[in-house]
């Protein structure tokens, strides 16, 4: 007796959208079913190498039935338990119908690829069929059963039948209306160009009976015809000279779940020491989820175009993860485990020519195209910043000439190399500043003291970047500086003079000044500041974005360790009427001086991203000396 069940409750809302007809592609239906159909004969033919069992003669078959408005799709594949059967069609295992909601309200997808990018391709077939059956048998098992629903309303499931393994779907179609016509389902040739059109790349048979005509004792009769409808040669198997980029770009799309295009296709294949072939993309936006813990990263890993696993990490280095594609050897086992992966002297060498075509690709897109590059920058830069530090530079050689940063200078983002070919003679250090933009980094008092020698810096905006910068150490013999370091020795020795002059002169007021800051471990004049009264600077040792990093780091782990703190000397512009200021009312009203030290102190905490220690008492102080 059929046993009746309601749907989980995303499941239901996700049949409602499915039903109600809101996409625009319902034909993709069928490219999702039998997407199903050929997992299913993976998993089996896994299971049979596992059971000592001979696959045989693998499969799909279609069949119509224009009378009864049916299309039935069949697969010899491993089938499914009562059990699988309820997780796999009674509820959306792994991906919320809430996200894919989301996703739908964003126009400039396509919709039709968004089905399969949430792991709802069943679903699919209630965009045309009012009916669905399934009949499953699990490889291995004796027992048969039967999955019927006529949508969101539940399923029913029941014992049936079915002398083999494997899953037999049957969708009775809806009636046509003045909106679709359902009807061309059931027709041969439109059948047979979306199985063309979507899943010729199928590596198992796609079988239909099709009318032929033939001559038969000299007249023309109409046949039926067992055909195979797709070429079953894997694209990546095909000759690369056969191959256009149209095709490339649509099998990167359906096999990758991704509505765009790529930015670059990578096709190439390797005889040596070991045969393979990969097909690899970088993808023209940041993949869904590619920051979150559940973001699964690696290459489809094949063997003479058997599927061996996907998300296959040994096949790239960790800073490459945003590439994705496969690889097919001939060379490589067809049971091979992720515990064999790791020592797999084969695999290890196959990632070396990867990483290698890679980069050598990345290197002639910032050479020939720049445009290009700098939207791939834009996404993946920071893997690319990641893999200096992360490798404590073993690999700076080969990415160090893929650096992008902008500068102070406001124009497009450099490469090192062409900061250092831009650099006046007299500069040897690369100076580098860090804030959170551009705009801000303008502003600094240490980047007006270095244009006003004409020297510009990198600007630092990433939390990584400072680590890169440590890691690197230098470019070509140009040390890397942290501009707002404690000496950059920028003055002349005319400057300098004058400097210790003006400090001998005034190092009772320094010293006074020190007294109202404890925070600071020196108050010093000097020559560098343009425009700006006072900037902070850093001691040796931690700068100010390392003390930023591991701040928020600390808060992360709540650790309850005290924060580590950079050394803080505060720089005063001598030139500065604020300065004079000081000095006059330092002899009359210590108090107010003392206010003046204050709030200065706080404005350049301000200048370089800090929090004031008390923003009312700031606030109060600026009042009453501006009343």
């Amino acid at each position: 007796m059929a046993e009746k069940k309601e749907f989980q409750a995303e499941s239901r809302r996700l049949l409602d959208l499915m039903i109600n007809s809101i996409y625009t592609h319902k034909e993709i239906f069928l490219r999702e079913l039998i997407s199903n159909a050929s997992d299913a004969i993976d998993k089996y033919y896994h299971w049979a190498l596992e059971h000592h069992e001979e696959p045989g003669d693998l499969g799909i078959r279609i069949e119509l039935d224009e009378t009864n408005r049916t299309l039935t799709i069949s697969d010899n594949g491993i089938g499914m338990t009562k059990e699988e059967l309820e997780e796999n069609l009674g509820t959306i295992a792994k991906s919320g119908t809430l996200a894919f909601k989301e996703e739908l309200k964003k126009q400039d997808k396509d919709q039709s690829d968004i089905i399969g990018q949430f792991g709802v391709g069943f679903y699919s077939a209630f965009m045309v069929a009012d009916e669905v059956t399934v009949y499953t048998r699990a490889a291995g098992s004796e027992e048969a059963w039967e999955w019927k629903s006529q949508g969101a309303d539940g399923y029913e499931i029941e014992a049936c039948d079915k002398e083999e393994r494997g899953t037999m779907l049957v969708l009775h179609l809806k009636a046509d209306d003045d909106q679709e016509d359902y009807s061309q389902y059931l027709q041969s040739y439109r059948v047979q160009d979306l199985v063309k059109k979507y899943s010729d790349y199928i590596r198992y048979p796609i079988r239909m009976t099709v009318e032929t005509t033939q001559e038969v004792d000299g007249e023309t009769r109409t046949v039926p015809e067992e055909k195979t409808l797709n070429s079953m040669v894997p694209l990546w198997k095909r000759p690369k000279a056969e191959v256009t980029e149209e095709e490339l770009s649509t099998f990167y799309k359906q096999h990758f779940f991704d509505f765009t295009d790529p930015m670059k296709t990578i096709f190439f294949n390797v005889e040596g020491n070991v045969d393979f072939t990969a097909l690899l993309y970088i993808p023209s936006r940041v993949p869904d989820g590619f920051y979150s813990q559940d973001y699964k990263p690696g290459l489809q890993l094949y063997s003479r175009g058997v599927f061996i696993m996907d998300h296959c990490e040994e096949l790239l280095p960790p800073y490459l993860r945003f590439v994705k594609g496969l690889v097919d050897s001939q060379d490589l086992s067809l049971n091979i485990s992720r515990e064999m992966l790791q020592h797999d002297h084969q695999l290890r060498l196959i990632k070396n020519r990867i990483e290698r075509k890679v980069l050598n690709e990345l290197g002639a897109m910032l050479a020939k195209d720049r445009e290009q590059y700098e939207k791939f920058w834009k996404n993946f830069g920071l893997d690319i910043k990641f893999g200096i530090y992360s490798s404590f530079g073993a690999d700076r050689d080969k990415l160090e000439n893929l650096l992008l940063f902008y500068t102070t200078d406001g124009g497009k983002p450099v490469t090192l190399q062409e900061f250092v070919s831009a650099m006046p003679e007299d500069q040897k250090d690369i100076y580098y500043v860090s804030a959170k933009d551009t705009e801000a980094a303008a502003k600094l008092p240490v980047v007006k003291s270095l244009q006003k020698k004409g020297y510009q810096a990198l600007i630092l905006t990433a939390e990584v970047d400072e680590f890169v910068m440590q890691t690197l150490g230098q470019y070509k013999d140009h040390p890397f500086t942290n501009a707002s370091s404690a000496d950059l020795d920028l003055q002349s020795e005319e400057e300098k003079e004058q400097l210790e002059k003006t400090s001998e002169e005034n190092k009772d007021l320094l010293s006074f000044m020190k007294e109202a800051l404890p925070e600071v471990s020196e108050v010093r004049l000097s020559a560098r500041l343009a425009d700006d009264p006072v900037m902070l600077v850093a001691g040796n040792g931690l700068s100010f974005e390392m003390e930023k990093v591991y701040a928020a780091m600390a808060a992360q782990q709540d650790s309850g360790m005290p924060p580590l703190k950079a050394d803080r000397i505060l720089e005063v512009n001598p030139d500065s009427k604020i300065f004079a200021l000081l000095k006059n009312t330092w002899q009359s009203d210590p108090e107010k001086a003392k206010a003046i030290t204050e709030v200065l102190y706080d404005q350049a905490l301000l200048i370089e991203g800090f929090p004031v220690k008390d923003p009312i008492d700031y606030a109060r102080k600026v009042t009453e000396l501006i009343a």
